[in-house]
């Protein structure tokens, strides 16, 4: 058990703010966008009342999610450059606190998608929570160097409750757009755990870098990014998406490998990493990587953004 929620040794008054950054703003605008997008490509007419219930109830939920994790890793988060300004290991809120708001969005949530829109919505929202609060937070992110491959499935899962809630099923174009997600996920984060793996070492947590090295998690990296790829592109076939799309994944895939093969061929971080004693050089060979992180970001916003734009500009509108 971890000591995530016992009180930190200092303590500072608690400001709205930093209830907010509990709920991982950031991560929640992706989730709610994804979300948003799963709904509209759904293509049933919807109560725009009830459509913004749902969106809100996804978004309540990754709230829910990200209050949890903060609640539970905040062992970890005091002693990681990347995390140590968080609300619990600054002391400004309380882990019982972070556990009380997480537990009470989480039933608000689910008990609203429930009751507002339907069953298959909330049970999704439900194991969404729990799989990225207790699988990923509390076993899978401390066990394996797996973590965020299966872990994953949390992030990629918004597309499919917000199609489940417009239309009370989720059939396989839903599942392509968590399908994106989902492999979208390990280069995403292992490109960005190559320049910050002295963290987490340091904290022993195993991820891919820590474990099997720099190299070969270039090497899985660009696995992962030759299957992602043509996965994204997919959605131009399926029925899902048209030639708008299909410019954006095609364009921006081409970008996206290129900037993995790069990676894949960058060694000189490897080796001045390991005459300093490093797990990688920062100077030297994280600049790819933070490349490539930082251009998956704006890839994955541009396919979803293209999905959404056909359907707003009437290339297959939806009448809500």
């Amino acid at each position: 058990m971890t000591d995530a929620a016992l009180a930190p040794s200092r303590s500072t008054p608690a400001r709205w703010q930093d209830y907010v950054a509990l709920l991982k703003p950031r991560v929640m605008s992706l989730v709610v966008f994804t979300g948003l997008t799963g709904l509209i490509c759904a293509r049933t007419p919807m109560s725009p009342i009830l459509a913004g219930v749902a969106i809100l109830c996804i978004a309540i939920g990754a709230g829910a999610s990200g209050a949890l994790n903060m609640w539970y890793d905040a062992d970890i988060d005091a002693r990681m450059k990347r995390t140590r300004g968080r609300p619990v290991p600054m002391g400004r809120v309380q882990g019982a606190d972070a556990l009380a708001l997480g537990m009470t969005l989480s039933l608000l949530s689910v008990g609203m998608m429930y009751l507002a829109v339907n069953l298959l919505a909330a049970a999704l929202l439900a194991f969404t929570i729990v799989f990225y609060a207790v699988v990923y937070t509390m076993w899978l992110k401390r066990w394996t160097p797996q973590n965020i491959v299966i872990g994953g499935l949390a992030g990629a899962l918004p597309p499919v409750i917000g199609w489940a809630a417009a239309t009370g099923t989720a059939p396989l174009n839903a599942w392509l757009l968590c399908a994106i997600i989902f492999l979208w996920t390990p280069p995403h984060f292992w490109a960005l755990s190559l320049y910050t793996a002295e963290d987490y070492a340091a904290v022993g947590v195993p991820m891919m870098p820590v474990v099997k090295g720099a190299a070969s998690t270039r090497r899985q990296i660009l696995l992962y990014s030759f299957i992602f790829v043509p996965v994204a592109i997919a959605p131009s076939f399926t029925g899902l998406a048209g030639p708008l799309y299909l410019a954006i994944s095609g364009l921006g895939g081409l970008l996206f490998l290129v900037l993995a093969v790069r990676l894949a061929m960058s060694h000189a971080g490897d080796k001045a990493g390991e005459r300093e004693g490093r797990l990688y050089d920062v100077k030297a060979g994280a600049t790819a990587a933070r490349n490539l992180f930082a251009f998956s970001i704006a890839y994955l916003f541009l396919l979803f953004a293209g999905l959404l734009a056909e359907r707003l500009m009437g290339l297959e509108a939806l009448k809500l």
